[in-house]
């Protein structure tokens, strides 16, 4: 990933905060055929390993877990924020007009390395977790036993766990840290009108260079 200094983001905390906030990963790997994407909601656990280890579930017919040789390294893609900016929204463009569109977005790549976790275990495991996970923000959450015993154990049996024990995080949030304070609050501004207030939250968060 082309990663410009005032772009990159070595904080391991805000990287596995972002992980956390958008758990859809694109998990991109090397199988017989080429270059393999698949999209996959991910638990974090940053207790596992040094730098955190990823884990997820996939249909036993999908043939990922089949594929990919235990150990290969797998690259995982999580995106945050994002969205166009619009020269119009700085002021200096009515100054200079020495202004163009771009593109402001926060990203991070998971680099580690894939293990199959074919263990009804550790997959019931996963899923409580996950569900717990999301569930929360819910006023009646859904918990697992709130389905049959014999539902959900044929469910596992459709089902395999892998992880991804991650050994490199690169995160990248270009969000117009280099422009000027007036100008990156145009964009907020422009951001916040056009409802991406996302986006504008995550330009506020940032700080900026001057």
């Amino acid at each position: 990933m082309y990663l410009p200094s005032q772009f990159a983001v070595p904080d391991a905390a805000l990287l596995h905060r972002l992980i956390q906030q958008h758990a859809l990963g694109m998990l991109t790997y090397r199988s017989g055929d080429g270059l393999e994407a698949e999209h996959l909601p991910f638990l974090l656990d940053t207790g596992q390993g040094p730098q955190g280890t990823l884990l997820a579930h996939v249909a036993r017919a999908n043939p990922v877990w089949r594929q990919v040789p235990e150990g290969a390294e797998v690259l995982v893609v999580f995106r945050g924020a994002q969205g166009y900016i619009s020269p119009s929204w700085y002021p200096g463009k009515q100054q200079t007009h020495r202004y163009v569109p771009t593109w402001n977005y926060e990203a991070v790549h998971a680099h580690g390395t894939l293990h199959v976790r074919d263990d009804e275990k550790f997959v019931r495991a996963v899923v409580a977790r996950l569900t717990r996970q999301h569930e929360a923000t819910q006023p009646a959450p859904w918990k697992m036993g709130d389905a049959p015993a014999d539902y959900l154990a044929t469910l596992m049996q459709h089902i395999v766990g892998i992880e991804v024990r991650l050994t490199r995080l690169q995160g990248k949030f270009k969000l117009n840290q280099h422009h000027q304070p007036a100008d990156r609050e145009g964009a907020i501004q422009g951001l916040q009108a056009s409802g991406q207030a996302a986006l504008a939250q995550a330009m506020r968060e940032s700080g900026g260079t001057g």
